[in-house]
């Protein structure tokens, strides 16, 4: 598997020359397996360089939220392969006692937050709650 850190950042994203070696954006890791199956751990800042250097061809990838606060899922709404007609994406995330995991991130993907909608979103979106026990993705086992 190949493991990638495109942004290692807590609460603040600051690219700069001095944050390069660390990285500036906020918490997101790429893990690609060698039968192409493409996880992202977090949708910090950091998803958004990802989203520009995965192949146009790519026709799936899984999204895992380890917690919504703002600093790993604010990179989301600039994820290019969101914007990709044909391309299936699973966002996976923490389950709640009160709203789905699509009505949470609905709250922060919409107007006054963000002019863009999850519904306006070209991509085939799928939203799961991670439940508590082992569920495979690909070659992975999470």
């Amino acid at each position: 598997m190949k493991v990638t850190f495109w942004g290692t950042r807590g609460s603040l994203a600051s690219p700069s020359p001095e944050t390069v070696r660390y990285g500036g954006n906020t918490s997101c890791i790429s893990v690609e397996g060698s039968e192409g199956t493409v996880i992202v751990l977090d949708a910090g800042t950091g998803i958004r360089n990802l989203g520009q250097r995965l192949p146009p061809e790519l026709k799936r990838v899984h999204i895992l939220l380890t917690h919504l606060h703002m600093d790993h899922i604010q990179g989301l709404p600039f994820f290019l392969p969101l914007r990709r007609r044909g391309v299936e994406i699973h966002i996976w995330g923490p389950a709640s006692t009160t709203l789905s995991l699509n009505s949470r991130l609905q709250k922060y993907l919409s107007p006054p937050l963000f002019p863009v909608s999850v519904r306006e979103l070209s991509a085939d979106l799928h939203f799961h709650e991670l439940p508590d026990h082992l569920i495979e993705i690909g070659e992975f086992s999470i």
